[in-house]
């Protein structure tokens, strides 16, 4: 018999949830007959699938060693790069610039680099993050911007505040503001765009429509004009609903794609102006939260900028076209 302590970054998960993530050896079907066998105990009494963990409960595991075995202790995540550009920390949080060209997470084109890899490679360095002592538990991304989009990216660092930012982001109450430079002016200086964004999971694209289709979802998208000069402009933008490619997408079907964006932009006018790059960020996150936020209270009304967006500069020294 071993006995599992279920510590503070477990609580709140099922029972079953947090089996299959502590202990990956023990297939899912023998889990469940061992619950209903009562070889997996909660706190000395039978278990249920569905039970809500709290901190300090003990379970006790009348099963074979071979289940216990730890996966290998050289991390993945120990060949990313060390670089990280951090807006902010604390015990509970990062705020990172995710650069253009960095993926958030892995997909099947790269693996071992991407941001989450970094963050969790960072805090192991650190020594806040013990993969071999957290039992089901690892740092977090909370919100993802595009490969191509550079910007303001949140890391959770304990599971408390996950759970809470999952919720905030959810509720609307993490506002996130984006620069980028359009082709051409809009009409207005400033608006509210509305549309019904419809995404083809074949082609990895969205369609941006002016009524509701089947499997379409209502998107708002809020734009000011900052400055404009050489058939170009550069926006602030607010995203009142999230939506995948939702600026990019909403900015293009009004006629004013973003510079560089070849999935939705004009390629002739991006290879004109001899532009490859998204010239899109996420340059500022304001927390405004209008519910309790628990141990995130701290951060309400705060607001974290990237003081220097590489082609907002760029854009105000006229120099996009040098």
């Amino acid at each position: 018999m071993k006995t599992l302590l279920i510590g503070k970054n477990d609580s709140g998960q099922r029972l079953d949830k947090f089996l299959q993530k502590s202990l990956p050896a023990l297939p899912p079907a023998l889990m469940y007959k061992y619950i209903r066998l009562k070889r997996i105990k909660l706190n000395g009494k039978r278990a249920e699938i569905s039970t809500r963990l709290r901190e300090s409960d003990m379970l006790e595991l009348y099963i074979g060693d071979e289940f216990f075995i730890k996966p290998d202790t050289r991390y993945d995540f120990m060949s990313a790069s060390g670089k990280l550009d951090i807006v902010y920390e604390d015990e509970n949080i990062l705020l990172l610039n995710k650069k253009a060209g960095l993926l958030s997470h892995p997909d099947d084109t790269e693996y071992r680099d991407t941001l989450i890899t970094r963050v969790k490679r960072y805090l192991f360095e650190k020594g806040e993050f013990d993969p071999g002592g957290e039992q089901s538990f690892a740092p977090s991304l909370v919100n993802r911007i595009d490969r191509n989009t550079c910007g303001i990216v949140v890391a959770a660092k304990n599971a408390e505040s996950l759970r809470i930012l999952n919720e905030k982001m959810k509720s609307r109450e993490l506002r996130k503001l984006y620069l980028c430079v359009i082709h051409g002016t809009p009409e207005k200086p400033a608006a509210t765009l509305t549309g019904w964004l419809f995404k083809d999971e074949n082609k990895n694209k969205v369609f941006v429509y002016p009524a509701a289709r089947d499997g379409s979802k209502e998107i708002r998208t809020r734009y000011r004009v900052l400055d404009s000069f050489g058939g170009l402009s550069l926006l602030e933008v607010e995203l009142l609903t999230g939506r995948t490619h939702q600026i990019r997408a909403h900015l293009a079907c009004i006629g004013h794609p973003l510079l560089g964006d070849g999935k939705y932009g004009k390629n002739a006018l991006n290879k004109a102006l001899g532009y490859k790059k998204q010239f899109l960020c996420s340059y500022k996150l304001a927390f405004d939260f209008t519910s309790g936020a628990g141990a995130l209270a701290y951060l309400n009304g705060k607001e974290f900028e990237i003081s220097e967006v590489w082609f907002a500069e760029e854009f105000a020294n006229r120099k996009l076209f040098k």
